[in-house]
């Protein structure tokens, strides 16, 4: 694995002067992942949502490799068609056969976990060699703030609101990263902006494996979460210490911790300095509190389990 040296003298594949919003959590998941593709040629495919409309906005780019962006569902069909064509051409004697290009598709958790995930099921089971990165802000933010599948319980979201009839998002969130893993794919892992050196070995990981390859990485919202856009690591920090969002990876089927948390915090210090969870520590909330720790609690321990067994 690079070291910390070697990483710094690495060009970035995301140029600065980008209209994401200040302290955007993606454009720090975007940098630290494609550190994590070498020297090698990359194309990057994206789908549409933040990352793409504030970096791609006509007649400019922030991108220093070729970039395709396609529909909110089909980034990963629309990747995993330019790696077969990439194949065809080498077969076909188009192109040397020791020319490496790596591959790989972005899209926020709106564009993964729900729109996209029939697209992104389908590349990985066909065994694409390519890397898909879901940049997870918790929500539909380029679009307003709805609720995803990604969205936890108890949080506010422009349709998950807050008052008599309910208090922001009733159901859990959706455990994506354990669904790829149920696809049998080489490599698939879970990681935060958070812990720079966990996500750039991950991602280099991932980009070395012959096959599919997915990665779900903590991107904080500071607009959509309601936090200072200078909180954005400092938020997705508290997140791993308490346990609501483990960091393991699932190599060749054998599942590892990579970042141990010892005395794991209560998730109330997650929840508490995001003001889309205001409401969730008014006295009338606290059984929901509650329920929301025993959930996470149950969940992190299942992961141990998987890890650990």
């Amino acid at each position: 694995m690079a070291t910390l040296k070697e990483l710094t003298h690495r060009e970035d594949r995301l140029e600065g002067g980008h209209r994401l919003c200040a302290g955007c959590g993606a454009s720090i998941a975007v940098r630290q992942v494609l550190l994590g593709a070498g020297e090698d040629p990359v194309v990057v495919g994206c789908a549409t949502g933040c990352l793409e409309v504030s970096t791609t906005i006509y007649p400019y780019s922030s991108w220093k490799t070729p970039f395709i962006h396609n529909a909110f569902e089909n980034s990963a069909a629309t990747v995993s068609g330019v790696e077969a064509a990439f194949k065809g051409l080498k077969a076909a004697g188009k192109i040397p056969a020791d020319k490496r290009i790596k591959f790989v598709a972005f899209g926020g958790d709106g564009g993964t976990y729900d729109i996209g995930l029939q697209s992104l099921s389908g590349a990985m089971e066909r065994g694409h060699d390519m890397v898909y990165v879901c940049y997870d802000n918790g929500a539909y933010m380029n679009t307003g703030i709805q609720r995803s599948s990604a969205t936890p319980k108890g949080a506010w979201a422009t349709t998950a609101q807050v008052g008599v009839a309910q208090q922001g998002k009733q159901q859990r969130r959706k455990d994506l990263t354990q669904i790829m893993a149920a696809h049998g794919i080489p490599y698939v892992a879970q990681a935060s902006i958070s812990h720079w050196k966990d996500l750039t070995m991950k991602a280099e990981k991932a980009f070395a494996v012959e096959g599919p390859a997915f990665m779900n990485v903590f991107a904080p919202c500071p607009r959509g979460w309601r936090i200072p856009y200078d909180k954005t690591v400092e938020v997705a920090k508290a997140a791993v210490q308490t346990g609501f969002w483990p960091l393991y990876e699932v190599e060749d089927g054998v599942w590892r911790q990579t970042v141990k948390v010892h005395n794991k915090k209560p998730v109330e210090e997650f929840l508490r300095p995001q003001g889309r969870f205001k409401h969730l520590f008014k006295p009338e909330n606290a059984d929901l509190l509650a329920e929301i720790q025993a959930d996470v609690d149950r969940a992190y321990a299942a992961v141990l389990a998987r890890c650990e067994g």
